[in-house]
């Protein structure tokens, strides 16, 4: 017992040293992601273009739900943003990995930490975002029940760790190519469009419904954003849907780390 007991307390330690060290750079580079949250307001876009055109009451939308939706996927949003394959491949081609290699610690979740104290200091600029559109229109925001919050945090949480894994495996691929960041733009397409950024799934046709669900990109989303925003959803599928794919891509992560890091030929690896 004392022997996982100790290691608990070390992991911990190096959790707390980590994501204590990942904030204070992130709070250096404060200006830049204030600029990286602004840059998120594709759903508040989306909301104005919805608005406009009317079409979602024709589609049994009204329009509270309509903008609690997408001030809901705004928040979503930002906090499952992910680019650690843009440092990632960087660091690959310049050989900063290899420090990291030697040290007692898997590179991997140095970036994750990285990625949890962006997060960190993304909170005051999201929140003097929503005070701005609760001044334009106090109709924009609502107050979830305490059940929704917590199952919407949950699922924001699932999704951002989704998005990472499936972001790490993209990632992977630097190992064998100089541009591995290109294949993750070319994802950002279906993540637009099935995710649920530019249109609830309630609005797609059968067909291209049941084949968004068949992917990851509508946990990403379209379920983290319709619980916070009061609406129905189904809540088991939605989180089997999260569950799965993260122990798919967990996997697969791990083996393609595995193997790519036999090919990898920087001085110092």
């Amino acid at each position: 017992m004392t022997r996982p007991r100790s290691r608990l307390l070390a992991a911990s330690r190096i959790a707390r040293i980590l994501l204590s060290t990942q904030y204070a750079y992130m709070l250096e580079y404060r200006a830049e992601i204030a600029l990286w949250a602004l840059s998120g307001v594709l759903p508040l876009i989306m909301l104005g273009v919805w608005q406009g055109s009317g079409a979602a009451r024709q589609l049994g939308w009204s329009a509270e739900h309509l903008q609690h939706y997408f001030v809901a996927a705004f928040v979503v949003r930002q906090f499952s943003v992910v680019w650690l394959i843009h440092v990632f491949e960087e660091d690959v081609l310049t050989g900063k990995l290899s420090p990291f290699l030697l040290q007692p610690l898997q590179p991997l979740w140095r970036y994750f930490a990285a990625h949890l104290a962006e997060q960190a200091t993304r909170v005051p600029f999201v929140l003097l975002m929503l005070l701005g559109l609760a001044w334009i229109n106090p109709d924009l925001l609502w107050r979830p029940t305490l059940a929704e919050l917590g199952l919407g945090i949950a699922a924001l949480w699932g999704a951002f760790l989704l998005r990472f894994l499936l972001q790490a495996l993209t990632s992977m691929l630097c190992f064998w190519s100089e541009r591995a960041a290109a294949l993750d733009r070319l994802l950002v397409i279906p993540y637009l469009f099935l995710s649920g950024l530019v249109a609830p799934l309630d609005t797609f046709p059968p067909a291209i419904k049941a084949f968004a669900l068949a992917t990851p990109f509508p946990a990403m989303v379209d379920f983290p954003a319709r619980i916070l925003s009061g609406q129905s959803v189904n809540l088991s599928g939605g989180f089997f849907s999260l569950l799965i794919w993260c122990l798919l891509l967990g996997p697969l992560c791990w083996w393609s780390w595995v193997r790519g890091i036999r090919r990898y030929g920087a001085m110092g690896a």
